[in-house]
């Protein structure tokens, strides 16, 4: 691993006028596919595991906007 990939992932990105709109689009789309998860879904592990999952993919996809949006 380059040195230049560990400083990327292990930097703070503060978050500029752009940023700050595509992280906040992002949770907003993610809020509502969570919402219609919520309703459509039993309650149960499967569940609970699904949300899991769609919060680390709105990390993810945070990290991405962070990392490499300008």
């Amino acid at each position: 691993m380059s040195i230049e990939d560990i400083d990327l992932r292990f930097s703070y990105h503060s978050p500029t006028e752009a940023r700050a709109s595509k992280h906040e689009s992002c949770r907003g789309n993610f809020r509502v596919f969570a919402g219609f998860l919520d309703r459509e879904l039993p309650e149960s592990r499967e569940k609970d595991d699904a949300f899991t999952k769609l919060e680390e993919a709105m990390f993810w996809a945070n990290a991405a906007i962070a990392r490499h949006c300008k």
